[in-house]
Parts: structure tokens; sequence; C-alpha cells
């Protein structure tokens, strides 16, 4: 979660850019907060045949940055907060000054982050807490984080570069653990763009932590390098968490994957409220 940011309970997906020291955020995100499109890609798409001189620049204004995301790295469309100043010109949109307060205010808790990484995660749970989980569930979820920030730093020194891999090594432990692809886990439960593992039970980022461990475990021990080993090491470490959820069920009586998602049950705890 240290890459994602929250405005008026809204997530904007972020990269930290180290040479520069900014953050750079994911423009999709930002149009979607700002104009309620349900199609962001269009909105840009107009905006920028709207406004011929933001057109012109583009390129240097959003450039394609790795974002991570539940199904790992891929490559986005992103600005610093200067250029999100000038895209916010072209949308007529009453939340355009508190979201320029906002970014002001993102950059300077990042510089605190640095200075202290306990802050992070203390920001982290409390972002959690606002949206409504349990402790105990955001005591997983940030154990989850850890483990899965720990496998991609291994994947990264073992030669493990390019977006398409991060993706193909994540939906290998995902297939092995879980029977599924994240793509097809997330159509279980009725996502879309929203983080699959935030909408996940307990017992399911058990499982989910399992099998990343278990290949980080694997990738160390065995020396694993370059993309075809990692491979390999994935498809082992998620079937060991796949096994021991199949043995769970087994014993249990009931599967592990389930539909149930924070969206469809915090919803059902409204209605039943009012």
């Amino acid at each position: 979660m240290s890459n994602i940011k929250l405005f008026e309970s809204n997530q904007i997906r972020s990269v930290w850019n180290e040479a520069e020291e900014k953050w750079y955020f994911v423009v999709e995100d930002v149009i979607s907060v700002l104009t309620d499109s349900k199609d962001p890609k269009q909105y840009i798409k107009r905006m920028r045949q709207r406004d011929l001189e933001l057109a012109k620049g583009w390129v240097q204004i959003v450039p394609t940055l790795y974002v991570e995301t539940s199904g790992g790295r891929q490559k986005m469309g992103c600005a610093n907060a200067q250029n999100l100043f000038r895209i916010i010109q072209s949308i007529p949109s009453p939340k355009a000054e508190p979201f320029k307060l906002w970014l002001a205010k993102v950059g300077a808790e990042r510089l605190e982050e640095i200075e202290n990484p306990e802050v992070a995660t203390q920001r982290t749970r409390e972002l959690y807490k606002l949206k409504g989980y349990p402790d105990d569930w955001i005591e997983k979820r940030m154990r989850s984080i850890a483990i899965r920030e720990e496998l991609t730093e291994e994947w990264k020194n073992r030669g493990v570069k390019e977006q398409i891999e991060y993706a193909i090594l994540t939906s290998e432990i995902s297939k092995a653990t879980f029977g599924f692809t994240p793509k097809e886990y997330k159509e279980i439960k009725g996502l879309k763009s929203q983080n699959l593992r935030d909408h996940m039970t307990d017992l399911e980022l058990i499982f989910s932590m399992l099998g990343e461990a278990s290949t980080k475990e694997i990738a160390v021990n065995t020396d694993t390098q370059g993309f075809i080993e990692n491979k390999k090491a994935a498809k082992a470490g998620g079937k060991i968490a796949g096994d021991a959820r199949k043995q769970l069920e087994l014993k249990s009586g009931k599967k592990v994957v389930s539909s149930n998602n924070y969206l469809t049950d915090n919803k059902e705890k409204n209605e039943l409220d009012l």
C-alpha cells in the first residue's frame, strides 16, 4: 500500500521517483476521481482533443512508468504534481482546488516517511481502519504487503526485470495456490480495477502469503537466476500453498476461494444498518 494514496476515499496509485525525489501519480486514477468518469481513457482522449497544447506535450508531461498492481508491474501513464496541475487546468471540476492541496500534503508526507519508514506503515494501517477493515485483518494484510515486497525485491535481484515477467510469475503462484489467475480471481469476486488482496478473506490472504513466502525461500535457497528459473520456483512455491489449501478444504469441507469481498460485504452491512 505504500504506492497507493487516498483522496476523499478514492485510491490514487503512485510511484516514487528516487532520482527526482517526487511522486508520480497514475493519470487515469486522477481523472476518475476528479470527473467521476467510468471510462477515464476516453475522457483523457477527449481532453487532449480539446486542449491541443496539452496534447503536444503529453509524452513529456505523462511518461509511462512501471506501477505495482495486484497482477504485477504494469506500465501506466503517470505525472508528477507539477504536471498534474497542468492537466487539472483542462478539467472543469470543483474538486480541483482540494486536489492541489492534497498533492502538496502527499509530497510532504513522503519526505517524512523516508526519514522514518515506520510512519508509512502506520499510515497504511490508518487508511485501512478508515475504510472499515477489522484490526486482525489489517495485521494479516500488512504482513502480506511485506512478504510481497520481499519477493519482488528477490525477483529484481535475480534478473526478473520486465513488466510482463512480473505478471506471469504472479499468475503462476496464484494458479498453483488457488487454481485461478489474478484476473480470473477478480472476476469471481466481481472486482474491476480494485486491488484483489484488499478484498481477500483471512484464509485467502494466509494462503497467498504462504505461496509467495515459499516462492522466495525456494528462489533464495536454490539461487534461481533469470525468468525461466524463477518461473519454476513460482510454480513450486505456489504448489506448496495449493497443497495446503486442498488439505484444509478436504478436512473442513469448505472451499477457501470465495466470492466475498469488501465492496459487497460492506454494502450489505450498510444496508442492514439502515
